[in-house]
């Protein structure tokens, strides 16, 4: 069987085969290239067109200039590119959720508390793990909620504050005070998965966003060239012939096509000579006109630079008006949300005496909460949401009462409990020194602005960690918070003269000065125990 021979289309030299009859784009290959196809093509390709991302097959040699090309001599489509794309999403998500990933993580921020951070790594882990079952086991599989129990400032928000960071699913915060009992004048528990569905719309348009983003900047270019050196003029392409004798007249014909061919190609090759200063960056002072949606449309004049912006986020929203945001976003909740219910020990009463609490942020909202944990319906202005599926993380000091004095029901659908410790002095030093924004730090960085170099020196650091400790266990135990007043006590002086220090000084903090400023705080403390 003899090869396909080499046909001319205009003065552009292709490849195809003899049964084809699908217009080709004009494409140029070096004599070396082509001479290498037609040693090296395969019999049973000799009929599919060559020479155009697109159309080639994939066991026949492709330029190995071409971007869309593999390596291997395979073209790689828009749909392969998006496999490999989710297939490298999902080794991504595999790797960032994984426990000790988690911990590690946290443990950037917290000093501490590995029970805590090991209970909530299992569970967001847990939640990758269920969404690879089998739809019908995974209809059986319900999240294993969480009771963190620990004094105040020990780290129990903080945990979930980071949660939040580490995972793209929708995350809620809620504090339990502020919600009452049905039939009272407040917000009842119903409303916690509505603002969670507002969590997840903007996390589900957010993400889409990011994924149209490309495809919007494309069209962004496209729209400032036709702004800059006017739109492109559409050609049809030519009619396909009958027979082998026709191409060759027409190819062969005289220069009754060679005008508009050489006019259509210097428009083309002035279009991209825009476009080459368009993303050098040449054109950014250029003035355009466009059109504005305000109230209205209304037409304005404005730079290249800031018309991109206007134009992508036109398009940005074009683009998501061809996805179902909502139907995605109540999926992401009812499939992988996350609700903290933070001083859920305030709405908790002793049981002891059988007291009785007529508050109305109280027991009644304890008994409100049991559906929602457990799984219901709940009507949103976005559609109906199902709870069973939700996990909910819950957390309170339990100073006052036990977590024995919750409703039983509710808490057996609590069932994983962690207790976090008290902070001693090591782990306040450790605060002050460890995680990535400590306080220290954060003061360098501060006083860094006013032209100042702040040095603080262990034995200072230490010291002031002594003092935040023996305030803890003299006055009112607030765990970590209590370094926040230690530091502002010992910075006030230094961050009010700072700004008149010449530029380059250097400021010391040592243990004398620390001393200096805490003792004094420390014997009106003393006297203050006394005082009626």
């Amino acid at each position: 069987m003899r090869l396909p021979p080499i046909r001319a289309v205009t003065r552009k030299a292709v490849l195809t085969g003899l049964s084809s009859r699908k217009y080709i784009p004009r494409v140029t290959w070096s004599p070396t290239y082509r001479d290498h196809f037609l040693a090296c093509a395969p019999s049973s390709n000799r009929n599919v067109v060559v020479g155009w991302k697109g159309f080639a097959s994939s066991a026949v040699p492709q330029p190995p200039d071409d971007d869309n090309n593999s390596g291997d001599g395979s073209v790689i489509d828009d749909s392969q590119k998006s496999a490999v794309a989710g297939r490298e999403s999902d080794s991504f998500l595999d790797k960032q959720l994984r426990p000790y990933e988690v911990v590690s993580e946290l443990d950037r921020h917290i000093v501490g508390q590995q029970d805590a951070k090991r209970a909530v790594a299992i569970a967001m882990r847990n939640r990758w793990r269920r969404m690879q079952l089998s739809d019908e086991m995974r209809k059986e599989v319900t999240p294993r909620n969480v009771l963190m129990v620990g004094p105040t400032g020990c780290g129990k928000t903080e945990v979930a504050r980071r949660m939040a960071m580490l995972n793209d699913a929708p995350f809620l915060k809620v504090e339990a005070t502020k919600f009452t009992e049905v039939g009272y004048h407040g917000r009842d528990v119903d409303q916690i998965i509505r603002d969670l569905m507002d969590v997840s719309i903007q996390l589900t348009r957010r993400l889409w966003t990011e994924k149209l983003r490309a495809k919007a900047a494309a069209m962004v270019e496209d729209k400032i060239l036709d702004l800059l050196a006017g739109p492109v003029a559409s050609t049809p392409p030519p009619p396909a012939s009958s027979s082998s004798s026709e191409e060759e007249s027409e190819a062969d014909d005289g220069d009754d096509g060679a005008a508009p061919a050489k006019k259509s190609s210097s428009g083309s090759r002035g279009r991209e000579s825009f476009r080459t200063m368009l993303r050098d960056g040449v054109l950014d002072d250029q003035v355009v006109e466009l059109s504005v949606p305000k109230k209205q449309m209304e037409r304005r004049k404005m730079p290249v630079s800031e018309a991109r912006k206007v134009i992508e986020d036109m398009e940005l929203d074009k683009l998501l008006e061809t996805v179902d945001i909502k139907k995605e976003a109540i999926a992401a909740v009812e499939q992988s949300g996350i609700v903290f219910i933070d001083e859920i020990d305030k709405i908790c009463t002793p049981r002891e005496g059988l007291h009785r609490s007529a508050d109305a942020s109280a027991e009644g909202v304890q008994r409100d909460l049991l559906p929602l944990i457990e799984g219901t319906t709940i009507k949103t202005n976005y559609g109906n949401v199902n709870t069973d599926y939700i996990l909910f993380v819950a957390s309170g000091a339990f100073h006052a009462v036990k977590p024995s004095d919750l409703l039983p029901e509710l808490q057996g659908r609590l069932p994983i409990r962690v207790e976090l410790k008290g902070l001693t002095e090591e782990d306040l030093y450790r605060i002050l020194t460890e995680p990535v924004a400590n306080l220290v730090r954060q003061q360098v960085e501060m006083i860094a602005t006013e032209g100042v170099q702040l040095v603080f020196e262990d034995d200072a650091i230490r010291q002031m960690a002594h003092y935040a400790a023996l305030w803890n266990k003299e006055i009112e135990n607030i765990g970590a918070r209590r370094l926040h007043t230690v530091m502002e006590r010992v910075m006030e002086e230094l961050s009010f003269q700072a700004a008149d220090k010449e530029k380059g000084t250097v400021l010391t903090v040592n243990k004398e000065l620390v001393e200096q400023r805490l003792a004094e705080f420390t014997k009106k403390t003393d006297l203050a125990k006394y005082i009626l």
